[in-house]
């Protein structure tokens, strides 16, 4: 069985796949000040729980936007599991088929995503992830990752004004009654939620423009289920696209 980690800056996703099928997936937060021996106490704790055999895990594929978690999370994974992470970093894209851009700059969950999105529809593609940042990534039908455009996530614009504001309150990112907001939090809701839905549509009609074809929208992250609606141009939701994309190149990996 395979283990797929993905170390984002708000939250570790990370499954256990079997031949093609994932047997349980898990989420927790990202703490970058806990130790290799602190996660592994949580990996263990989850294992036990959903009756996952950790020796039936014979590979370990790892993403992480977050390098301060990488040297503990290959430490937790050898001596959980008597295995060496596989982290995905440049050397690990040349196997790959896909061209990568500025492999030392782009993310490592960016190019899991092209990886799955690609493999899946062998057009152009664009993906959405609603993460921390709100990652939108062009991969054309021959795989390369023609380029990527960021702006910051829903919640971290949110989180941004309460903290930087003396009366703003931190709220929740759902769509308001009206674009008119006659209190604080709808106000805030509208001009987040309601304008973002505005900066999603224009990244994606200009990316057209660009390339002059029209692309497949998948959307991905923690955010995505909540807000895909909001979006028509949105094709598909798979929130586990940064997961399958790193089994994908897990299966490549010897």
């Amino acid at each position: 069985m395979l283990l797929a980690i993905d170390i984002g800056n708000t939250n570790i996703v990370f499954g256990v796949n079997e031949k093609g099928f994932w047997q349980k997936i898990w989420r927790i937060q990202t703490d970058p000040l806990k130790t290799a021996d602190e996660y592994e106490v949580i990996f263990r704790s989850l294992f036990t729980s959903n009756k996952v055999c950790k020796n039936q895990i014979d590979k370990v594929i790892l993403s992480s936007v977050v390098p301060s978690l990488n040297r503990e999370f290959e430490d937790m994974i050898q001596h959980f599991l008597n295995l060496s992470a596989h982290l995905l970093r440049p050397e690990i894209f040349e196997l790959l088929p896909l061209h990568v851009l500025n492999p030392y700059e782009i993310g490592s969950d960016l190019v899991a995503n092209a990886m799955a999105a690609f493999t899946c529809y062998k057009r152009c593609c664009m993906i959405i992830d609603f993460g921390t940042a709100l990652t939108f990534t062009t991969v054309s039908s021959d795989g390369t990752i023609l380029g990527v455009a960021i702006a910051p996530g829903l919640r971290t614009a949110i989180q941004a004004l309460a903290g930087n504001t003396a009366q703003l309150p931190d709220v929740q990112p759902v769509r308001p009654p009206s674009v008119l907001g006659t209190n604080t939090v709808h106000a805030i809701q509208s001009g987040i939620v309601i304008g973002y839905t505005g900066l999603v549509e224009r990244i994606i009609n200009k990316t057209e423009e660009e390339l002059n074809q029209t692309l497949t929208v998948v959307a991905t992250g923690g955010l995505a289920s909540t807000f895909a609606h909001e979006f028509s141009r949105v094709d598909r939701v798979d929130e586990n696209l940064t997961l399958e994309g790193l089994r994908l190149i897990g299966e490549l990996i010897k």
